[in-house]
C-alpha cells in the first residue's frame, strides 16, 4: 500500500515517522538510509518480532524528515521521541514527573529548591531524582549539615526586619536575614553544597578542615566547632558509600534484566569512586526486543532528559552507533564523553554488580505486583458478591455531574480496572441539552452519550463497562434506569450515596441501601472511587468556568471574535497578562492590528 511513497524515499540519513489512526504519532526511528530502512518494514515475508508486527499492522502512513548527517538524525530523533511519546518506541517516565534540586546562584543570597524542569535562568541543577525520598533526604541533609535558611524571606530586601527565627537558635540556620553572616560567606556555603551534590567529599572535606583551622588559629572557636560539625556529617555520608572503584572521575553504570516478560534497567552512580546511588527503571513487555535495542533507547532517552553526564557511562552490553551518540553527549555537556563496554577487570565487575542488582530489583517487583494483583482480585470477587454480580468487575465506570447554579455543567466518566484508575480512559462532557441545575438530566445525558457510543464502537468509547458507580442517590439510579431500558443494555449500575457531612455512605440500587461494613476492603474501595470521580468532576467544573469567564471578557470587545481570542490566549496565557500588556505588545502578535490592540488596552482600561 506504500509502494509508490516508498519509490520517492531517498537514500539520505533522516529520521523516519509512523503515524496509526487518527494522524497519531505511533513510532520514530532514524536512519543512516531513510530507503533502506523504511523499506525493511514493508517488505512481504520478512519475519519481524511481534513488537515489530504489531506496529506495522497499525500503520497508516509515514513520513520522514531528511538531515545532512546521521548525527543530526540520532538529535532529532530522541527530541521527536521526548516531545511526542510514540506507543512503540521505548518509553521511560517523562522528565517533568522528576524532581532536581535547584541552587539559585542566580540569585545574591541562592536558595535550593525543587524544580520540576531545567530552564536557562543561570541557577544550578542536580537530578532528576527517580525516588521522591531520595530527594528529600537530600534537601535535608544539606539543610543541616550547611545551616542554610529554609524560610521564604526575600533577601537582601528583608535583611533586619526581623530577628532570626528558631532555626537559627538551634544551629539550623546561619542567619543572613539578619547579617549573622556576610553574603560572601553564604554563598561559598552553596558552592561547597554543590560539592557535596557532585559526589566530591573528599574535596569539600580538605577545603573545610582548612577553614576550621584558620578559624581556631583566628581563635573564632565557634565558627570552628561549626566547620567541625559540618565534617563529621559530611563523614558520615560518605562511610556509607560503598567504594567501587579505584578509578578517578566520575561514572555512570547501566545494566538490565528480564523476566516475567520486563526489562529493569539498573543505573549505579558513582563518583570519586565511591557509590553515591542508583536508580531502577522497569520497562514493561519488553520481550521480543533484543538487549542492544532496549539500552540503546534507555541511553538516548536517559540522557536525554539528564542535567548532569558523567565522562565515563560503562554499560553491560553494546549500543547502536556509539560514536554518534557520544558526539551527542560530548555536544550536550561540553566536555568529552566515553561510552565503554568493559569486557575483563575491574570495571567488568561493576557492571555485573549492577546487573545482579538489577535482576533481584525486578524479582522484587514483579513480587509486590503478583501480590497486589492477588489482593485486587479478591477484593474484585468480594464487590461481585456484595452486590450480587454475576461476574467480578475488571472494567468499573463512576460518574458525576458538577456545576455552579447550573452554569458550566460538565459531566465526568473515571475508569477502574482491575481496581486501580485508568487515567488514559477518563472523559469529560459539556452538558449540551440541559439548561440550568438538573442533574438527572444531565447525568442522563452523560450516560446515553457514552453508552450509544460504545454500542457503535466509537473509538474512545470501548470496552463497555461491567459495573456503573453514579455518584448520587435514587433519583441518579432511575434517570440512569431508563437510559439502560431504552439501549436495551444489560449493566449492573448503583448510586454511590454520601452521609450528612458529605462521606461516602454506601450503595443504593434505586429501591433499596446495600449493607456494606465500613471496615471492609470494599467500602474503602468505594470510598476511593467517589472521592476520584467527585475530585475529577470539580477539577473539570473548575477548568470550563475558568476558560468560559476568560473567553466572556474578551467577547465585549469589538473585533474580537473566537480566532483572536485563541490568539490573545495562547500568547499570553491569562486574561491578566492580556490586561497588563502595552499596545505596542498587543500589537506585536501576528492577526491583532494596531487599531484592535488599541481597543483591547481601551477596553481594560475603562473597566477600571
Amino acid at each position: 500500500m506504500f509502494k509508490e511513497k516508498i519509490k520517492l524515499l531517498p537514500e539520505k540519513p533522516g529520521v523516519y515517522i509512523m503515524y496509526g489512526e487518527g494522524n497519531e504519532i505511533i513510532y520514530v526511528g532514524k536512519a543512516k538510509n531513510l530507503k533502506n530502512r523504511v523499506t525493511q518494514y514493508f517488505q512481504g515475508g520478512k519475519a519481524h518480532t511481534p513488537k515489530v508486527a504489531a506496529m506495522v499492522s497499525n500503520i497508516v502512513d509515514f513520513d520522514y524528515i531528511i538531515t545532512d548527517s546521521e548525527f543530526e538524525a540520532l538529535v532529532l530523533e530522541c527530541n521527536l521521541i521526548k516531545k511526542h511519546r510514540p506507543k512503540y518506541n521505548i518509553l521511560l517516565k517523562d522528565d517533568k514527573g522528576y524532581p532536581y534540586i535547584k541552587i539559585t546562584f542566580n540569585e545574591e543570597y541562592p536558595r535550593i529548591l525543587l524544580a520540576r524542569k531545567i530552564e536557562n535562568d543561570g541557577a544550578r541543577y542536580f537530578g532528576p531524582y527517580l525516588s521522591t525520598a531520595v530527594f528529600y533526604e537530600t534537601i535535608d541533609l544539606a539543610k543541616k549539615t550547611f545551616a542554610i535558611r529554609s524560610c521564604k524571606k526575600v533577601l537582601p530586601r528583608d535583611i533586619g526586619k526581623s530577628r532570626p527565627c528558631l532555626n537559627y537558635h538551634i544551629n539550623r540556620c546561619s542567619a543572613p536575614c539578619d547579617n549573622k553572616i556576610s553574603k560572601e560567606d553564604y554563598r561559598n556555603i552553596f558552592s561547597d553544597i554543590t560539592e557535596l551534590l557532585e559526589g566530591n567529599h573528599e574535596g569539600i572535606t580538605e577545603k573545610l578542615k582548612q577553614q576550621m583551622i584558620q578559624a581556631a588559629e583566628n581563635l573564632e572557636f565557634e565558627k570552628a566547632a561549626k566547620i567541625r560539625d559540618r565534617i563529621n556529617a559530611i563523614s558520615s555520608v560518605a562511610q556509607k558509600q560503598k567504594i567501587v572503584s579505584t578509578t578517578p572521575g566520575n561514572i555512570d553504570v547501566i545494566a538490565l534484566a528480564r523476566s516475567g516478560g520486563a526489562v529493569c534497567i539498573q543505573v549505579f552512580f558513582i563518583r570519586s569512586g565511591k557509590m553515591t546511588g542508583r536508580e531502577n527503571y522497569i520497562i514493561r513487555q519488553e520481550q521480543d526486543t533484543d538487549d542492544k535495542a532496549v539500552m540503546t533507547d534507555f541511553v538516548k532517552q536517559y540522557y536525554g532528559m539528564a542535567s548532569y553526564i558523567p565522562k565515563t557511562i560503562l554499560l553491560q552490553t553494546e549500543i547502536e552507533d556509539i560514536p554518534l551518540v557520544e558526539k551527542w553527549l560530548s555536544e550536550k555537556c561540553g566536555a568529552s564523553i566515553k561510552i565503554a563496554v568493559p569486557k575483563r577487570g575491574e570495571k567488568r565487575r561493576t557492571v555485573e554488580m549492577a546487573e545482579k542488582n538489577a535482576l533481584e530489583a525486578l524479582k522484587l517487583d514483579l513480587m509486590n505486583r503478583d501480590i497486589a494483583k492477588r489482593k485486587m482480585d479478591d477484593l474484585m470477587f468480594e464487590l461481585k458478591d456484595v452486590m450480587g454480580l454475576k461476574i467480578a468487575p475488571m472494567r468499573i465506570e463512576a460518574y458525576d455531574i458538577s456545576n455552579l447554579s447550573g452554569e458550566d455543567s460538565v459531566g465526568v466518566c473515571v475508569v477502574f480496572e482491575n481496581g486501580k484508575p485508568k487515567k488514559s480512559d477518563y472523559k469529560k462532557f459539556n452538558i449540551r441539552s440541559v439548561t440550568g441545575p438538573d442533574d438527572y438530566a444531565s447525568m442522563k445525558e452523560v450516560l446515553y452519550r457514552r453508552l450509544s457510543n460504545g454500542i457503535e464502537g466509537e473509538k474512545g468509547f470501548v470496552p463497555l463497562p461491567d459495573l456503573i458507580l453514579l455518584d448520587g442517590g435514587k433519583g441518579h439510579v432511575i434517570a440512569v434506569s431508563e437510559i439502560m431500558s431504552f439501549l436495551g443494555l444489560d449493566i449492573p449500575f448503583f448510586g454511590m450515596v454520601k452521609d450528612d457531612k458529605h462521606k461516602t455512605r454506601g450503595l443504593t440500587t434505586g429501591s433499596e441501601e446495600l449493607d456494606i461494613k465500613r471496615q471492609s476492603a470494599v467500602f474503602s474501595f468505594l470510598t476511593t472511587v467517589q472521592d476520584e470521580v467527585h475530585r475529577f468532576a470539580a477539577e473539570s467544573h473548575r477548568k470550563r468556568h475558568k476558560k468560559t469567564a476568560v473567553s466572556s471578557q474578551l467577547e465585549h470587545i469589538k473585533g474580537i471574535g473566537a480566532k483572536r481570542r485563541a490568539i490573545l490566549l495562547k500568547h499570553f496565557k491569562t486574561i491578566k497578562a492580556i490586561k497588563s500588556a502595552t499596545v505596542e505588545e498587543l500589537a506585536a502578535i501576528d492577526g491583532i492590528d494596531a487599531k484592535t490592540a488599541r481597543r483591547i488596552f481601551d477596553h481594560f482600561r475603562n473597566e477600571v
